[in-house]
């Protein structure tokens, strides 16, 4: 099974949240989701747990795209910008630093304007075994 199916259809609470996984390279992955209405917080906006969960897919694409179990060992969130039903968030997630046992990550999340929704930073532990 590919890495993106895997984390696609593997990764439940990213899925009923929308993000999905829309491409993994060398040292790089991009995932996607659309803010509906429920994602929305009582202020209008899109909740920040939901953007986070767009960024956390990208970064567990990206962690596990060597093909090493990856797991995070911590992840810092700036939200920066406000997104609205109908927007389309993009979460473009780069390897900083390809340590073979502690990496660390940076994603940006992008409107459809372009505009920088939030940034994360996170860094990991890479295990021995093969990602399966």
């Amino acid at each position: 099974m590919l890495l993106q199916d895997f984390l696609n259809n593997g990764d439940i609470f990213a899925l009923h949240a929308g993000a999905q996984i829309t491409e993994i390279g060398d040292g790089y992955a991009l995932a996607q989701m659309t803010v509906s209405g429920d994602h929305l917080n009582a202020g209008g906006v899109c909740q920040g747990g939901a953007m986070f969960t767009l960024a956390d897919l990208a970064l567990a694409a990206v962690m596990n795209g060597r093909g090493q179990l990856t797991f995070s060992l911590e992840s810092t969130i700036s939200f920066l910008h406000h997104a609205l039903p109908g927007d389309v968030l993009t979460a473009e997630a780069r390897e900083l630093l390809n340590h073979h046992k502690i990496p660390y990550y940076q994603v940006q999340v992008h409107n459809q304007r372009g505009e920088l929704v939030c940034a994360m930073t996170g860094l990991a532990y890479r295990t021995n075994k093969e990602v399966t």
